[in-house]
Protein backbone atom coordinates (compact mmCIF):
# COMPACT_ATOMS: atom_id res chain seq x y z
CA UNK A 1 0.00 0.00 0.00
CA UNK A 2 1.61 3.43 -1.17
CA UNK A 3 1.09 5.89 0.93
CA UNK A 4 0.08 10.08 -0.14
CA UNK A 5 2.30 12.62 -0.03
CA UNK A 6 -0.19 15.08 0.46
CA UNK A 7 -0.18 16.65 3.62
CA UNK A 8 -3.38 17.03 5.69
CA UNK A 9 -1.93 20.78 6.62
CA UNK A 10 -3.02 22.95 4.24
CA UNK A 11 -5.81 25.62 4.07
CA UNK A 12 -8.01 26.52 7.33
CA UNK A 13 -9.45 24.96 9.21
CA UNK A 14 -6.31 22.65 9.71
CA UNK A 15 -7.92 19.56 9.29
CA UNK A 16 -6.11 17.49 11.71
CA UNK A 17 -6.49 17.81 15.42
CA UNK A 18 -3.62 19.98 16.71
CA UNK A 19 -1.10 17.79 19.07
CA UNK A 20 -1.23 14.75 16.15
CA UNK A 21 1.86 15.36 14.88
CA UNK A 22 3.98 12.26 14.47
CA UNK A 23 7.13 13.80 16.03
CA UNK A 24 8.02 13.43 19.67
CA UNK A 25 6.84 16.25 21.51
CA UNK A 26 9.54 18.39 23.53
CA UNK A 27 8.71 18.78 27.07
CA UNK A 28 11.07 21.07 29.21
CA UNK A 29 11.90 19.28 32.38
CA UNK A 30 11.42 21.77 35.59
CA UNK A 31 15.43 23.02 36.13
CA UNK A 32 15.59 21.96 39.89
CA UNK A 33 18.15 18.92 40.46
CA UNK A 34 15.98 15.74 40.56
CA UNK A 35 12.34 17.07 39.45
CA UNK A 36 10.63 15.15 36.75
CA UNK A 37 8.13 17.31 36.60
CA UNK A 38 7.41 19.71 33.38
CA UNK A 39 9.01 23.30 33.51
CA UNK A 40 6.48 25.51 32.41
CA UNK A 41 7.31 28.49 34.41
CA UNK A 42 10.02 30.95 33.91
CA UNK A 43 11.63 32.34 36.44
CA UNK A 44 15.02 35.02 35.91
CA UNK A 45 18.28 33.85 36.80
CA UNK A 46 19.13 37.61 37.62
CA UNK A 47 17.43 40.97 38.18
CA UNK A 48 19.26 42.59 34.62
CA UNK A 49 19.29 38.90 32.83
CA UNK A 50 17.15 37.79 29.66
CA UNK A 51 18.28 34.48 30.74
CA UNK A 52 15.15 32.05 32.43
CA UNK A 53 15.41 29.10 34.63
CA UNK A 54 12.42 27.11 33.88
CA UNK A 55 10.28 25.11 36.75
CA UNK A 56 7.34 23.25 37.86
CA UNK A 57 4.57 25.04 40.18
CA UNK A 58 6.00 23.77 43.23
CA UNK A 59 9.43 25.34 42.50
CA UNK A 60 8.36 28.00 40.92
CA UNK A 61 6.72 29.08 44.11
CA UNK A 62 9.86 28.00 46.32
CA UNK A 63 11.81 29.91 44.16
CA UNK A 64 9.71 33.32 43.97
CA UNK A 65 9.57 33.19 48.14
CA UNK A 66 12.94 34.15 48.28
CA UNK A 67 13.48 36.55 45.20
CA UNK A 68 14.24 39.60 45.88
CA UNK A 69 13.74 42.09 42.86
CA UNK A 70 16.08 44.94 44.60
CA UNK A 71 18.75 42.70 45.72
CA UNK A 72 22.19 44.23 45.19
CA UNK A 73 20.94 47.47 44.22
CA UNK A 74 21.05 50.53 46.65
CA UNK A 75 18.40 52.33 48.27
CA UNK A 76 18.94 55.30 45.21
CA UNK A 77 19.51 52.69 42.44
CA UNK A 78 15.97 50.49 43.92
CA UNK A 79 14.13 54.13 43.95
CA UNK A 80 15.16 55.16 41.15
CA UNK A 81 14.31 51.56 39.33
CA UNK A 82 10.52 51.81 41.02
CA UNK A 83 9.85 55.17 39.56
CA UNK A 84 10.80 54.18 35.89
CA UNK A 85 8.72 51.18 36.66
CA UNK A 86 5.43 52.81 37.83
CA UNK A 87 5.85 55.24 35.11
CA UNK A 88 5.99 52.84 32.09
CA UNK A 89 2.91 51.12 33.97
CA UNK A 90 1.20 54.26 33.89
CA UNK A 91 -1.55 53.13 31.53
CA UNK A 92 -2.61 50.55 34.11
CA UNK A 93 -3.48 53.48 36.42
CA UNK A 94 -5.62 55.08 33.62
CA UNK A 95 -8.26 52.12 34.14
CA UNK A 96 -8.54 53.57 37.25
CA UNK A 97 -11.96 55.66 35.76
CA UNK A 98 -13.62 52.26 36.31
CA UNK A 99 -14.00 52.40 39.87
CA UNK A 100 -17.17 54.34 39.30
CA UNK A 101 -18.89 50.67 39.52
CA UNK A 102 -18.88 50.67 43.32
CA UNK A 103 -17.95 48.68 46.43
CA UNK A 104 -18.11 44.79 45.64
CA UNK A 105 -16.05 42.17 43.48
CA UNK A 106 -18.80 41.74 40.40
CA UNK A 107 -20.22 38.52 41.80
CA UNK A 108 -23.76 40.76 42.79
CA UNK A 109 -26.07 42.88 40.91
CA UNK A 110 -26.88 46.20 42.22
CA UNK A 111 -29.82 45.23 43.22
CA UNK A 112 -28.31 43.24 45.49
CA UNK A 113 -26.06 45.71 46.68
CA UNK A 114 -29.02 48.09 47.54
CA UNK A 115 -30.26 45.18 49.29
CA UNK A 116 -27.11 44.93 51.24
CA UNK A 117 -27.18 48.28 51.85
CA UNK A 118 -30.67 47.95 52.97
CA UNK A 119 -29.48 45.38 55.61
CA UNK A 120 -26.56 47.43 56.71
CA UNK A 121 -24.21 44.76 55.57
CA UNK A 122 -20.99 45.11 53.91
CA UNK A 123 -20.43 43.99 50.34
CA UNK A 124 -18.35 41.04 51.02
CA UNK A 125 -21.11 39.45 53.10
CA UNK A 126 -22.38 35.60 52.93
CA UNK A 127 -25.19 34.27 53.36
CA UNK A 128 -25.32 33.25 57.11
CA UNK A 129 -24.69 37.36 57.75
CA UNK A 130 -27.48 38.33 55.29
CA UNK A 131 -30.01 35.85 56.92
CA UNK A 132 -28.74 36.89 60.59
CA UNK A 133 -29.15 41.20 59.68
CA UNK A 134 -32.20 40.48 57.91
CA UNK A 135 -33.88 38.01 61.29
CA UNK A 136 -32.26 40.73 63.55
CA UNK A 137 -33.95 43.70 61.83
CA UNK A 138 -37.11 42.03 60.62
CA UNK A 139 -37.94 41.21 64.69
CA UNK A 140 -37.01 45.32 65.90
CA UNK A 141 -39.66 46.56 63.29
CA UNK A 142 -42.02 43.91 62.64
CA UNK A 143 -45.46 45.05 63.00
CA UNK A 144 -46.61 43.04 65.52
CA UNK A 145 -43.78 44.57 67.64
CA UNK A 146 -44.61 47.92 66.96
CA UNK A 147 -48.31 48.22 66.16
CA UNK A 148 -49.47 51.62 64.19
CA UNK A 149 -45.89 52.67 63.96
CA UNK A 150 -45.74 53.50 59.70
CA UNK A 151 -42.15 54.13 60.03
CA UNK A 152 -41.57 51.05 61.36
CA UNK A 153 -44.11 49.20 58.76
CA UNK A 154 -42.32 50.90 55.87
CA UNK A 155 -38.99 49.85 57.16
CA UNK A 156 -40.32 46.05 57.26
CA UNK A 157 -41.16 45.89 53.86
CA UNK A 158 -38.03 47.15 52.64
CA UNK A 159 -36.49 44.48 54.91
CA UNK A 160 -38.27 42.22 53.39
CA UNK A 161 -38.12 43.06 49.49
CA UNK A 162 -34.32 43.33 50.02
CA UNK A 163 -34.24 39.47 52.14
CA UNK A 164 -36.25 38.25 48.91
CA UNK A 165 -33.98 40.17 46.34
CA UNK A 166 -30.63 38.47 48.12
CA UNK A 167 -32.43 34.56 49.37
CA UNK A 168 -33.58 34.19 45.43
CA UNK A 169 -30.11 35.52 44.38
CA UNK A 170 -28.87 33.09 46.28
CA UNK A 171 -30.63 30.10 45.22
CA UNK A 172 -29.67 31.23 41.68
CA UNK A 173 -26.60 30.47 42.51
CA UNK A 174 -27.35 27.20 44.23
CA UNK A 175 -25.92 28.03 47.56
CA UNK A 176 -29.02 27.74 49.46
CA UNK A 177 -30.92 24.51 50.39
Amino acid sequence: MRRSGRSMDWGFPRWRGYGSERGATRVRLCDREGCDAPGDRPAPKSPNSPERWWFCEEHAAEYNRNWNYFEGLSAEEAAQREGEERRSASGYAEASHYSWGGPGDGRRSRDEMRALEELELEADADFEAIRAAWRRLAKVNHPDVRPGDPVAADRFRRIQAAWDVLRSAEERRGSVA
